[in-house]
């Protein structure tokens, strides 16, 4: 456990908890003006880009790729975490929490739950394939 726990996964935890924060108050805003399954998905897309940035800034040394390149491997990485993050929120809010008596905040609670689950398999698929050394054939 102490392994995992590296100056570099604080880091991205930080960058990352922050990126959660962005996501889940555009959440907020986008439930303002559409349905709760579209709005966790654009606020994704919000959260990611911030995650992205930060992430390029603050986390990873430089990989030596282009950041288009960079930014592909970090979307391909994201997609499955989306498809984490919008399961798990939607059968929360939407058919668990209801069932368990859950009715106050459902949506907001359900969406903490989909954005915490995937920050494992993020941290590893970003270190090792979105932001990996171009020339480390690992």
């Amino acid at each position: 456990m102490r392994q995992l726990f590296t100056p570099e996964f604080v880091k991205f935890m930080l960058v990352g908890g922050f990126a959660a924060v962005v996501n889940f108050l555009s959440r907020i805003l986008f439930s303002d003006w559409m349905d709760f399954r579209w709005a966790v998905l654009f606020a994704y897309l919000v959260g990611m880009v911030t995650a992205y940035l930060m992430s390029k800034l603050f986390v990873f040394e430089s990989s030596g790729k282009h950041a288009l390149h960079e930014f592909l491997h970090f979307t391909l990485v994201n997609l499955a975490a989306v498809a984490q993050v919008w399961v798990i929120s939607v059968v929360l809010a939407e058919y668990l929490l209801p069932k368990m008596g859950v009715v106050s905040y459902r949506e907001d609670i359900a969406h903490f739950v989909g954005l915490v689950i995937p920050v494992f398999s993020s941290y590893y698929g970003h270190k090792y394939f979105s932001f990996r050394k171009a020339h480390d054939p690992s």
